[in-house]
């Protein structure tokens, strides 16, 4: 699974949520075996000893209409160890939804309570044992929309769909059956059967699927076109929903091949074959994720996969390592999986460590070292720097707050980790290292602990104690430096860490140091094993004009800058080591540690007129926006505005290369304050006639649109009408619609779309909602829109019951991320202080999502 700038989508029924809510802390016991809310670790691990050889049968019935409900059977086979306690099937649905049920051929009364289906122990037998289960599903999982549906059930929302036993390590196979409306499409985990049509609906029978665990059990139905391919021998079916005959026509042929490519790589690096019997994919609008690693049936953020003429390199980039994401999932995550959620990053770690390598090779162009470091770095650093950061490695009683261990920490700085490990291994040992592991557990679960027994046996290094610091605790190093000097060279350069939170921790970590002078550099590798190290291979050298900390970007922490590199970095030849000083530059301006945020934008818009590497002009353009909005005072973005408008307009003009015209277009819509702006931006719109060299399409004139409406532009009243009757996809249509009152200038619309988002089934859609969110708290709006914070805090909880794993930080990021006042800043506090039992995974979400509103409270002091 792989999370996306806008992660997102579906709720369930309010009423079940706060029903579940309310008894969360109850706890029967029956027969001395807890029956409680979720899936604890008790729980899981008495069942892992006593149930093996699990399947399941499925059968559902979708009717036309989204609001109907979904009619259901399932038979459970398992071999049960001992009869000694009940038998617990997860269900977190209605108890008068379970309408019968049979063990062993007999029928025996309903006991539904606490989220759990309790099989009575005198029902079962030593042995094989057969459930028979009649019941309606649980919509909450299912998301539903009015001609298409499709589950999304991790981590333990299989649960919320049917009776399970809802954990990684019980795998199962799934026979599925589907009766659909007959002219909807279905794609499951297991090869298609056969189907049958009865009248008005269509039977879609699949064999069953492989051992899988219960999270990726998958299923996708609707109004879908099919596309099938064979690529290298092997047949793929692709199912989606875009009608934009560009899209198709450029994004196809890209999409197999890349899917193809993955394949190929991940084969050849594990030395393992593929390890299903199918291989498809679906792209669905407004996806949670970018994508979700199911068996057979790998799900996708639609407007990743179809790019048009005007998308750029980054673009273009972030697709491969979607796909190549997704695809190394089948072996880290599906073939061999974590024993407990604790363990979730394993997976994620992997799967984007294998995607950069996969990208480096697939997609022409790609500067590996450079998309690594800035995909990654930034990510990392926005969580960790926080008061809220979280380890790698996270504990975990129940699977019912799996769902907060992810994050950016797990997608961002597990593979600086995992990098960092390999090139203390060498890649080689590390890669042998990964196909035992794999070769050992495949089709079966194991734990991180395994895997370092594994990796501690081919390397003289520690890794138990490198493990403690990187893997089981939050938090990074700060760097300094110390440089002697006589009669022109270095007699000793040193180096010394500390931890950012005051405590006795070091990082052990390779990286690099650039020596800079008029005429050249010198690069100098650094093992910062200790808390203070000297660097014996720069004794001697002449003394630098500056020196480049973590030139090579494979450091993790926040470097030292000196004024000189603010000024020289455009002499840089290496892509790399200037997206390193960018971001040591930000990481440093953050911790005050160097300029201050106005000085540092000038520094960056110097740097605008000499960057030509387009993935550099993102971070830049990204870091520029960020500064404008975040840490300027309103006042200074005012003044600065028409001449960092103007630097930004003239720029793209002298950029030749396309996608960097259009990254410094994007960046000149961002910041557009001033009147003469907006009219020149209106005029692109309302002709559909983008500046020379840069090529927009319908998603970049809708964004546009939205962009305008956000000021209040007011020369055309009906813009965002006008632009709606522009689209014609009917899924970004509905999307455009959803966001319209969010955008409105009327203060009272805003206000009871606000107010509406306060019913769970108004936030179905989650990716339109952060969305929605973000204009409705754009820093233009905030002075009426910091009303809703209380309000926003105060759902937080209920929204982590009925929303996907990635939607309470989401929520939160595009509620406070552009906030900068006191006021704002008092609100969290007061939050906080008035729920100090507050559940410690949101709090640290809180505290992640507002380190930007504390820091600008202080940068603006």
């Amino acid at each position: 699974m792989k999370n996306s700038l806008s992660a997102y989508a579906k709720a369930g029924f309010l009423g079940l949520a706060l029903g579940t809510a309310a008894c969360s802390k109850k706890m029967v016991i029956t027969d001395n075996q807890p029956v409680e809310n979720g899936v604890s670790k008790e729980l899981a691990d008495s069942r892992k000893q006593r149930i093996s050889d699990i399947a399941y049968a499925l059968q559902f019935t979708v009717p036309a209409r989204k609001d109907d409900p979904i009619l259901a059977s399932e038979t459970v086979a398992f071999r049960l160890h001992d009869i000694q306690a009940p038998v617990q099937l997860d269900f977190k649905g209605k108890a008068d939804h379970i309408k019968l049920l049979t063990i062993n051929q007999k029928q025996v009364a309903i006991d539904h309570r606490n989220e759990h289906l309790v099989l009575p122990a005198s029902a079962l037998k030593t042995g094989q044992n057969e459930v028979k289960i009649d019941f309606i599903a649980g919509n909450l999982s299912l998301n539903r929309s009015d001609d298409y549906l499709y589950t999304l059930l991790v981590p333990e929302r299989a649960r919320t769909v049917f009776p399970v036993f809802d954990q990684p390590n019980l795998k199962a196979t799934f026979r599925l059956s589907l009766t659909l409306p007959l002219d909807w499409q279905a794609v499951g985990n297991g090869p298609l059967q056969d189907s049958a049509v009865v009248g008005s609906t269509k039977t879609y029978r699949f064999a069953p699927s492989d051992t899988i665990s219960t999270y990726l059990f998958s299923f996708v139905a609707g109004k879908f076109t099919r596309v099938s391919r064979t690529m290298a021998g092997r047949q793929m079916q692709f199912l989606h929903r875009e009608t934009d005959q560009d899209k198709l026509r450029l994004s196809l042929d890209p999409i197999f091949q890349i899917h193809a490519d993955a394949l190929a790589f991940m084969q050849q690096y594990t030395g393992l074959p593929y390890p299903f019997r199918k291989f498809d994919f679906v792209a669905i609008p407004d996806f949670q994720y970018g994508g979700m690693e199911h068996v057979g049936a790998i799900d996708y953020m639609a407007s990743t996969l179809f790019l048009d003429e005007g998308a750029t390199q980054d673009q273009k980039i972030a697709r491969s390592n979607l796909i190549a994401h997704e695809t190394a999932h089948m072996w880290f995550g599906d073939l061999v999986t974590m024993q407990w959620f604790n363990d979730v990053w394993m997976k994620e770690v992997f799967a984007n460590f294998m995607a950069d390598k996969i990208t480096q090779v697939a997609v022409a162009n790609s500067n590996y070292d450079l998309k690594f470091v800035i995909d990654h770095y930034p990510a990392a650093y926005g969580i960790d720097r926080t008061s809220g950061a979280n380890a790698i490695r996270q504990p975990l009683n129940n699977l019912q707050d799996a769902g907060s261990l992810y994050g950016n920490i797990i997608y961002h700085k597990a593979p600086i980790m995992m990098r960092q490990l390999e090139r203390l291994m060498g890649a080689e040992a590390f890669k042998q290292g990964l196909q035992e592991y794999l070769k050992k557990y495949a089709h079966g679960n194991a734990t991180w602990p395994d895997l370092i027994a594994i990796l501690d046996a081919r390397t003289p290094a520690d890794l138990q104690a490198w493990n403690q610091v990187w893997v089981n605790e939050p938090g990074r190093p700060i760097f300094d430096y110390s440089l002697k000097t006589q009669s022109g060279h270095i007699t000793e350069l040193t180096l010394t860490q500390k931890a950012e939170d005051g405590s006795d921790r070091i990082w052990p970590q390779l990286f690099e140091v650039t020596l800079v002078y008029p005429n050249g550099a010198k690069e100098l590798t650094v093992n910062m094993n200790k808390r203070q190290v000297t660097v014996p291979s720069a004794a001697g050298a002449p003394a630098p004009s500056y020196i480049l900390f973590n030139s090579s970007g494979l450091g993790y922490g926040v470097f030292p800058v000196e004024k000189p590199m603010a000024a020289g970095m455009a002499a840089l030849s290496n892509p790399v080591a200037r997206a390193s000083a960018y971001i040591n530059l930000y990481e440093n301006m953050l911790n005050r540690r160097a300029l201050a945020p106005a000085q540092l934008l000038a520094v960056y818009r110097q740097a605008l007129t000499s960057e030509t590497e387009e993935l550099n002009l993102k971070l830049l353009t990204g870091q520029i926006s960020d500064i404008f909005w975040k840490f300027l005072p309103p006042p200074a973005r005012v003044a600065l505005a028409p001449s960092l408008e103007k630097e930004l307009w003239q720029t793209m003009q002298q950029q030749a290369a396309p996608n960097s015209k259009k990254l410094l277009f994007k960046a000149y819509q961002s910041v557009a304050l001033t009147a003469a702006a907006q009219s020149q931006l209106y005029r692109v719109w309302e002709k559909e006639q983008a500046p020379a060299g840069v090529k927009l399409t319908e998603d970049d004139y809708t964004a546009l649109a939205l962009a305008l409406a956000v000021r209040d532009y007011a020369a055309d009243g009906q813009l965002l009408t006008k632009q709606l009757a522009r689209i014609k996809n009917p899924d970004r249509r509905k999307r455009m619609e959803f966001l319209m009152p969010a955008l409105s200038a009327d203060e009272k619309t805003r206000d009871a779309f606000f107010a509406s988002l306060q019913d769970a089934q108004n936030r179905e859609k989650e990716a339109r909602v952060v969305a929605a969110l973000g204009y409705l708290h754009h820093p233009l709006r905030l002075a009426t829109s910091e009303k809703y914070l209380p309000k926003s805090l105060a759902l937080l909880e209920e929204i982590q019951l009925t929303g996907d794993i990635f939607f309470p930080y989401s929520w939160l990021q595009a509620t406070f991320g552009a906030y900068q006042s006191p006021t704002a800043a008092a609100t969290v506090r007061t939050f906080l202080q008035q729920h100090p039992d507050y559940n410690p995974k949101l709090r640290a979400k809180i505290l992640q999502a507002t380190d930007d509103l504390f820091r600008a409270e202080k940068l603006m002091l």
